[in-house]
């Protein structure tokens, strides 16, 4: 019998673990209940990139759970804090290739959103026109104009970042190309590789334990993605609960040289254990 204890507080990744797409996962409802009831902190922590806050919010609403805005930590957050906590306030003008869950953050943080095709070009003597940094999160209306213009303000000099690298993103239908297919591309046509914000870095995670003021004993991550989830907390040095409603398998475990700390089925099961 499974035995988990010191439970202060709970950083729990959403795609694969608490829905498929727009199908919350069984046991959904009942699993936020006991958070509830039994006083346990959690901070929902996300490489997806494209949702608000409360877009999130109002999905989860969708699914008959209400929760506060200020549990909500995506990706796009995280790389926002990160850039202007590291950044020359000089340096706020960027490209983005993503949606509004990147975009808003980007807006309210300060940064100016450049258009397509803006870019530095020296040789005409335009040189205030382009981007300081180009931030690359999942982007479902991805276009070639998009891509061209982040290989260009790269090409020129810009910071290049990104929100995650996941490579692939599950959904309703099965998994599909995530950020990392983005990065793949544009890695490959300018030679350079982002500063990735969110899992497997322990930036993400740093972020979530300063939000729910827990120490990292105290605190366990819940995620499906061997390389993004499991990886993230051991770098970050806590605790680890991988499900097997998402990416990974119980057969990749034998397949790297670091394991969850825990391995469940799914949401019931959490709860079952938690109760």
């Amino acid at each position: 019998m499974l035995d988990i204890d010191n439970v202060g507080g709970l950083i729990i990744d959403m795609d694969g673990v608490l829905w498929h797409g727009n199908e919350p996962m069984d046991g959904l409802v009942e699993f936020f209940l006991m958070l509830e009831n039994r006083l346990i902190p959690y901070v929902l922590a996300t490489n997806n990139a494209s949702l608000t806050q409360q877009q999130y919010v109002d999905k989860l609403a969708l699914m008959g759970v209400s929760i506060s805005r200020e549990k909500i930590l995506t990706s796009s957050m995280a790389t926002v804090n990160y850039l202007v906590q590291h950044l020359p306030a000089d340096q706020r003008r960027v490209f983005v290739i993503g949606e509004d869950g990147l975009r808003q953050p980007l807006i309210d943080s300060g940064f100016t959103l450049l258009d397509d095709y803006q870019v530095n070009q020296p040789e005409k003597g335009i040189t205030e026109h382009g981007a300081d940094l180009v931030v690359s999160g999942l982007d479902r209306k991805l276009t070639w104009d998009k891509l061209a213009t982040a290989t260009l303000n790269i090409n020129a000099g810009a910071k290049f970042y990104a929100t995650n690298a996941d490579t692939s993103l599950p959904t309703e239908r099965g998994d599909v190309m995530g950020n990392g297919g983005i990065l793949a591309a544009l890695e490959a046509t300018t030679g350079v590789k982002p500063t990735v914000i969110g899992k497997p870095g322990p930036i993400l995670y740093q972020q979530a334990l300063a939000i729910l003021g827990t120490t990292k004993d105290q605190t366990i991550a819940i995620g499906d993605r061997l390389d993004t989830d499991i990886l993230g907390a051991v770098n970050t040095s806590i605790r680890s609960i991988m499900v097997l409603t998402g990416v990974s398998s119980e057969d990749d475990i034998q397949n790297v040289d670091y394991q969850p700390t825990w391995v469940l089925d799914d949401l019931k099961a959490i709860t079952s254990l938690l109760q």
